[in-house]
């Protein structure tokens, strides 16, 4: 209905001015009575009703309706108060049913808008007063958890998405090596930066596994890694002073040992959690289980179940009991309160008593929760009612003494002698077990003999020169007791292996070994050699060429006879003087201490150690045979030893060289092997990661023929029964060969000696390591002694330490020789004292000539020592001064006379070399 045919409605009480409130109440919200007036009939009053019929609210509502106009009508009016309220209804004038006049929101009125709409979080909640305006309803509450949980789990779910399984933290790559004595117990575990040796699941016995399950993490082996359970029981735990597991699962203990650093931050424990549930998901357990053991700190420095092992109980991982076992998982709760050693530089409560008490009450608790978890019998249970105390700390200044010679030579092997791809570096980062040939007790034994000699006799601090022949005080100070070394080695002929060395005083303040190379020349050490060369390749035809091959040769015997005078002029195998390539004048050579005599044999000049006689023999066969020999008898040919450098010098055969004390202990060992030589070696096997990569294997090699090597062992014999060696000889009567050996101007000295079953050798000399330049220091007054000799302190120390080292071992005979191995031949001037026959004229022989009435006028022999004729000179045709006058700067052209050196002092080995080679 259009609005001008709407009249406004007439009420007597009313009136326009109701009409005009009603118009100005068109925009005013509804209240509360508006609400009623909407949800009730209206209460107008009819019109033949008075004022007061219509007096309050009613009236408004129907002036408010005659505002908006229209003539809506009531229909069904009813009676009574029916009829009334169908009445005021039509005095709105509307025509359309309503819900109700009060409201007057019928179409086209303009009255009050309808209530706003609730928002679509309801909070502070619609239509509610007083707290409960302000307290959520309980779908919002279960929709606010759904949602955070519901967030939790997607973030969760990303974050385990995102996360990767880092590689192995190096330090938890990082081991030791692990070094053992020829009975295969361990020596030392060095060379990383850890103590730690990683062994596999297969290595780690069953009872420390159940041990640390039933101690750290009970469900272990059903878990995903993480266990809230157990995370919930030790908070309550931790609340109630109860003793259980800890919250981390052994797989979270694992993924922090190994994959992350150590910090306690919330980042990195969320990333423990989820690498961990990753870990659990795609590890097996076995493994997670050999990384965590291997991984852990078990105290006194030992990192790894291995390395816990050998350092509380001296035994490998494999071989620990449950007791043990037990123990070792007590100290995973933390060794500065578990170790019964005590920690009080940590912790000052950590006392032995205190920290004994802790470690046994969880020791015995541990053991009763493998029972309980039923991984222990009770029968089993019972055997272990003694607490399993360890022993003592063990400092680590392992290295000290002799180890560290050791350690450093059986390195020394893997890199260079194995056939290994093995390099330092390799080494570095640890995890090898090296098996040795080192004998704890015959290791013992020498380091105790040699320190009894230097205690005894050596007084480096007071005592001084008194012999007036030490030409090196300026160096010294004048205290001729200091900076004397000593180095030994003691090697089985048998096989080669290395037994014992000595390197020196201490490994950690003497570094150079001096086992090894270090520059010592050996002296008349060497000249075994020269025999065997001599008996093996033979001497030179005077008449022949320098190149003759070993059928033009003669080989010499022991019993041949040479000069063994003083000063004695050495000439080259064709009997011209040997000039000395510096002052190009002959060559003489001295003997020791000035001793001379006419002539000698090959073994009394070995037994007196004289040296012209084998300067000679040397020549006559050629050092580069003698050369020969003694690298065919096992010496090693390096550039810091001279065996190269001097091998054409007219003394190399009495030593000037300078190969090292294992060298020489096993080139005198292969004599003792009838000629079979067998390189010195330091190590058995090696193992990594549970398998062996490396076995030794003997490889023999024939050096001489059993007969040249049983005549040198014979020739040995009698400098230890009745010549220089004597000192040396055993209490026991045990047959035993060697040699002695004193170098120019006193530098060094040595005794090299061997019995059936062990060869040994003794250096001695006067080095000061920290001089720039490292120069020999003469001996000369060196314990009160004017002299030197490899027949005195050496001597005294191989006689002391085979005596130990034998004790007790069968008695062994050497091998006699089966034969003279040469010929005997007569150095000039040496023939042979003429017979009868020689010094009377016989009726060929012309009256003219003058028969010879000393042995330098006879007549001269071949090489075989067979007279060749009858001299028709004045002078005997082996006089080459006088048959053969040369001129300075003359000599032979052999290849074995070619070099010139200066006459035999340090032979240019003064350095302090140190060879980390295959010695």
């Amino acid at each position: 209905m259009s609005d001008h045919r709407r009249k406004p409605p007439q009420s007597p009480g009313g009136g326009r001015a109701a009409a005009r409130r009603g118009a100005q109440q068109q925009s005013t919200p509804p209240t509360s009575g508006g609400r009623r007036a909407a949800n009730s009939p209206s209460q107008e009053p009819s019109p033949g009703g008075s004022a007061a019929d219509g007096a309050s609210y009613p009236g408004r509502a129907a002036a408010r309706r005659a505002g908006q106009g229209g003539r809506r009508r009531a229909e069904n009016a009813s009676e009574g108060a029916g009829a009334a309220e169908g009445a005021g209804g039509a005095g709105g004038g509307g025509r359309r049913r309503t819900g109700g006049g009060g409201s007057g929101s019928g179409p086209g009125g303009r009255g009050p808008a309808r209530p706003p709409k609730k928002r679509f979080i309801d909070y502070p909640r619609w239509g509610k007063t007083g707290w409960r305006h302000w307290m959520p309803s309980w779908k919002q509450v279960t929709s606010l958890t759904i949602a955070f949980f519901g967030t939790l789990v997607g973030i969760a779910g990303i974050a385990y998405a995102m996360v990767q399984i880092p590689d192995e933290n190096l330090a938890a790559k990082a081991e030791n090596n692990v070094y053992y004595w020829d009975d295969n117990t361990p020596m030392i575990a060095t060379g990383g930066e850890i103590n730690r040796q990683n062994v596999k699941i297969d290595q780690i016995p069953r009872a420390m596994q159940n041990a640390v399950i039933s101690a750290e993490n009970k469900t272990f082996e059903s878990d995903s890694g993480v266990d809230p359970l157990g995370i919930a029981r030790a908070l309550k735990n931790m609340a109630t002073g109860g003793e259980v597991q800890g919250g981390s699962t052994i797989t979270q203990q694992y993924v922090k040992n190994s994959r992350l650093d150590q910090s306690q931050t919330v980042t990195r424990k969320f990333k423990e959690l989820f690498i961990s549930i990753k870990v659990g998901a795609s590890v097996k357990k076995p493994v997670i289980m050999a990384g965590y053991l291997n991984t852990s700190y078990y105290g006194r420095g030992a990192y790894g179940i291995q390395a816990a092992a050998r350092t509380y109980y001296g035994v490998d991982a494999v071989n620990l009991d449950a007791s043990q076992c037990a123990f070792l998982a007590a100290l995973l709760k933390g060794p500065t309160y578990y170790d019964p050693a005590g920690a009080v530089d940590i912790d000052s409560r950590a006392t032995p008593e205190a920290n004994k008490a802790n470690s046994m009450k969880r020791w015995k608790w541990i053991l009763d929760e493998e029972v309980t978890d039923g991984r222990l019998s009770p029968a089993d249970r019972a055997k272990f009612t003694e607490y399993p105390m360890p022993g003592p700390v063990k400092k680590n200044a392992q290295m000290a003494g002799q180890i560290g010679y050791l350690v450093s030579l059986a390195k020394s092997y893997v890199v260079n002698s194995t056939g290994l791809k093995v390099t330092s570096n390799d080494l570095a980062q640890g995890g090898y077990q090296i098996h040795t040939t080192f004998n704890k007790k015959k290791v013992a034994e020498l380091e105790a003999s040699i320190k009894a000699v230097r205690d005894k006799n050596l007084k480096p601090d007071t005592r001084k020169d008194t012999s007036g022949k030490n030409t090196t005080l300026d160096k010294d100070g004048g205290f001729v007791d200091k900076f004397v070394e000593f180095g030994g080695a003691s090697v089985d002929p048998k096989d080669g292996k290395i037994v014992a060395i000595y390197g020196g005083t201490d490994a950690v303040q003497h570094f150079t070994n001096n086992a090894n190379e270090t520059g010592a020349q050996v002296g008349s050490t060497f000249k075994p050699f020269v025999l065997a060369a001599a008996m093996t390749h033979g001497a030179r035809d005077p008449k022949g060429q320098p190149e003759q091959s070993d059928d033009e040769r003669t080989k010499v015997s022991p019993k041949s006879v040479f000069s063994g005078k003083n000063d004695l002029e050495i000439n080259t195998y064709n009997g011209e003087p040997w000039i000395n390539g510096d002052t190009k004048k002959p060559w003489k050579q001295p003997n020791d201490d000035g001793e001379s005599e006419a002539k000698v044999t090959l073994r009394e000049a070995m037994e007196k150690s004289m040296n012209s006689p084998y300067v000679q023999l040397g020549m006559n066969v050629g050092t580069d045979k003698v050369h020969d020999a003694a690298i065919a008898a096992g010496l090693l040919s390096t550039p810091k030893n001279g065996l190269e450098d001097y091998k054409n010098s007219v003394t190399y055969s009495i030593g000037t060289s300078s190969p090292s004390a294992i060298r020489m202990a096993g080139a005198y060992a292969t004599f003792a092997a009838h000629g079979t030589q067998n390189d010195p070696y330091s190590v058995t096997s090696v193992v990594k990661d549970g398998a062996q990569i490396y076995k030794h294997e003997k490889k023999s090699k024939i050096a001489f023929e059993a007969n040249v090597a049983d005549t040198v062992t014979d020739v040995l014999q009698g400098v230890v029964t009745k010549g220089t060696g004597k000192p040396a000889r055993l209490d026991d009567g045990r047959e035993s060969a060697g040699k002695t050996g004193t170098t120019d101007d006193n530098k060094s000295a040595w005794f090299v000696g061997y019995t059936p079953t062990l060869s040994t050798s003794i250096g001695m000399w006067r080095l000061d390591d920290k001089a720039t330049g490292k120069g020999f220091l003469s001996m000369y007054g060196t314990a009160g002694k004017a002299k030197m000799h490899g027949n005195s302190f050496p001597a005294q120390i191989w006689h002391d330490y085979m005596g130990q080292a034998l004790k007790g071992t069968p008695k062994q005979e050497f091998t006699e020789p089966s034969s003279d191995p040469g010929e005997i031949v007569y150095a000039p001037g040496t023939s042979p004292t003429p017979t009868p026959s020689q010094t009377t004229p016989t009726p060929t022989q012309s009256t003219t000539t003058k028969a010879p009435t000393t042995p330098t006028t006879t007549a001269p022999t071949s090489p075989t020592g067979t007279p060749t004729g009858t001299p028709t000179t004045p002078c005997s045709p082996f006089d080459w001064n006088c048959n053969h006058p040369t001129t300075p700067g003359g000599g032979s052209t052999s290849p074995s006379a070619t070099t010139t050196p200066t006459r035999p002092g340090n032979g240019g080995g003064g350095g302090n070399n140190n060879n980390d080679s295959a010695d």
